[in-house]
């Protein structure tokens, strides 16, 4: 009886030795190492670019770096191309992805979000002079600068606009301030980036649609305690002003809904 009650204790001692540890989630090991690893483009301004010099900045870097604070640890920037931030995400390369990713329905199956921390509007924008365009449908007939191939393109098309082709915003909002345009529906955020840096161009917004995109802070399925983690974190920099700040600092509003 002794020899079976001896071996009997080895064998559940081995047994315990032997069972696999309980796997660290992302936030424990976070939490561990002191670091958020944050995946994110760089060169897409005024959210993820460098300055004169060479300083990594931009308005979703410093959310990151804000929420980071908020939860005790220091945002590591990991800099790569927009086509392989996601599959950097999945290859554990970093933990989340702050760079203007907008919350769509497949990307919600495969991954988990924050809560928005960012809302852009299409808005109808024109000459400061122009007083017959006040909405959309006024756009019928009219020449509206657009990128040919995006959703604000077909917008203008859909009331009546004749389209003139162009590279994105920057060019958009010159065709019409040099009066070869009549119009350009573009993103709220890169109208109220040209606003903070031209305040005096005379432009205007005549319009805007009710419904707003979002974008959130993209992180792995699975890992429930970190999105809270993320989520606590900016639900406290919007409560005591941190993101209010960095919001007027790179478009001088609220960009939050």
């Amino acid at each position: 009886m002794t020899w079976f009650k001896a071996t009997f204790a080895a064998a559940v001692l081995a047994a315990g030795l032997s069972a696999p540890a309980q796997a660290q989630t992302d936030l424990e090991r976070i939490k561990a190492d002191g670091v958020i690893r944050i995946g994110t483009e760089g060169t897409y301004a005024p959210f993820t670019y460098h300055d004169a010099g060479g300083t990594l900045v931009g308005f979703d870097v410093e959310i990151g770096r804000a929420v980071a604070e908020k939860m005790g640890v220091r945002a590591e920037f990991l800099e790569g191309k927009w086509d392989g931030l996601i599959a950097g995400l999945d290859a554990n390369r970093y933990d989340a992805v702050i760079n203007q990713v907008g919350i769509t329905e497949a990307r919600q199956r495969k991954y988990s979000f924050s809560e928005p921390y960012i809302a852009s509007k299409a808005v109808l924008i024109v000459k400061a002079d122009n007083e017959a365009v006040t909405g959309f449908d006024d756009l019928q007939g009219l020449r509206a600068a657009q990128s040919l191939t995006s959703n604000f393109g077909r917008l203008a098309e859909e009331h009546g606009a004749e389209l003139v082709a162009t590279d994105g915003f920057d060019q958009s909002i010159q065709l019409v301030l040099q009066g070869r345009a009549d119009a350009t529906i573009n993103d709220s955020l890169s109208f109220l980036d040209f606003r903070k840096k031209q305040p005096d161009a005379p432009v205007r917004v005549a319009a805007e649609v009710a419904d707003a995109e979002y974008s959130g802070i993209l992180m792995r399925q699975g890992q429930d305690d970190l999105v809270a983690a993320v989520n606590a974190a900016l639900e406290e920099i919007k409560t005591d002003g941190t993101y209010q700040a960095i919001a007027d600092t790179y478009f001088g509003a609220d960009v939050s809904h």
